[in-house]
């Protein structure tokens, strides 16, 4: 029952295809979650829309999505799993929270200016207002705990003060969540430009490595991958793209950067990226397996949308009844 456990919410775009850095640092780790809180994981294709989509692109990726969560291990049975417009809640929250969010605290979003400056032809007020949209995706829920990346940070301490804002005025109707930034997982760089995020938009197709990427795909782009001219590899601030690569092998065999250190000590560059592409390919091939296996049913996937959907909004239902009545709403 939900009152007896704490809940966890977190949300993926379905806006081009997923990286190792969503793998690593967010999906993969999702499923520790399930067993001890009630979890929300949903498919965030309103925040799509801020940026042009093509329909039936979005239409895939969004099956895709949901896929993909499963493949990576979020078992439906244990995990409410579902896409963000099949509970309207979201859009009518986020409207409400709209109103009690400063324009001086959205205007300071990075996300908000960085976004703006790559899609300068479509600088929306979806995009401006993203941010509320994502505190009611939290908010809705009663969220108390939200694994989130270092980048993300700032949305959620925006969460807080409006829930915060909220509470003040109205009583307490919001739990205000906490933020979970996963201690065992670095965030994973670009393998072109390593002191800038792995990004699934990236133009250059080599600095990213997607989760579905094929084995000859993996190696191929671990072997142009940026490292340095000394020829060692070690863990250091001062050399980003081995650190980077080091960060990748031990995510997926579990090794202390002392025992990478020490495996290729005497060893060129060469041989440590074939061998962390090798330990990326072999980790990915069971989660592309199951993707495979789940694309070909798209009626299963259709069901779990449909069951997750109908649990999220029972629950959004609940949250929604009490923001009304204390904002003055008719019933």
């Amino acid at each position: 029952m939900l009152a007896d456990k704490k809940i966890v919410f977190s949300g993926v775009q379905p806006s081009g295809n997923l990286t190792i850095g969503n793998y690593l640092g967010a999906i993969k780790n999702f499923s520790r979650f399930s067993e001890d809180f009630k979890t929300f994981y949903c498919v965030v294709d309103l925040h799509a829309i801020t940026v042009r989509q093509v329909p039936a692109e979005l239409r895939r990726r969004t099956y895709e999505t949901l896929a993909l969560y499963m493949a990576c291990g979020l078992d439906e049975k244990k995990n409410t799993l579902f896409v963000q417009s099949h509970v309207p809640a979201h859009a009518e929250l986020g409207w409400i929270l709209d109103c009690y969010t400063m324009f001086g605290e959205l205007s300071r979003m990075t996300q908000f200016k960085d976004k703006s400056a790559k899609n300068a032809q479509n600088i929306n007020a979806g995009l401006f207002t993203y941010p509320s949209l994502m505190a009611a995706d939290i908010l809705l829920y009663q969220t108390d705990l939200v694994p989130v990346g270092i980048d993300q940070k700032q949305h959620l301490e925006l969460a807080r003060d409006v829930a915060m804002r909220f509470n003040q005025v109205y009583g307490d109707t919001f739990t205000v969540p906490e933020g979970y930034i996963s201690t065992d997982t670095m965030k994973i760089m670009s393998l072109a430009e390593p002191l800038s995020k792995m990004s699934k938009s990236d133009s250059n197709q080599n600095a990213v490595v997607y989760i579905l990427d094929s084995k000859d795909d993996v190696l191929r782009k671990f072997k142009k991958a940026v490292t340095d001219s000394e020829a060692c590899v070690r863990y250091s601030e001062d050399k980003p793209g081995v650190s980077n690569l080091m960060t990748i092998y031990r995510a997926f065999t579990g090794k202390t950067f002392e025992e990478i250190e020490r495996e290729f000590d005497g060893k060129g560059y060469g041989d440590f990226k074939m061998a962390v592409g090798e330990a990326c390919a072999d980790g990915l091939a069971p989660v592309r397996d199951e993707f495979a296996r789940l694309m070909a049913d798209k009626a299963h996937l259709e069901t779990v949308m449909k069951a997750g959907a109908d649990e999220a909004a029972y629950y959004a239902r609940k949250t929604m009844s009490k923001v009304r009545r204390k904002i003055g709403f008719v019933n």
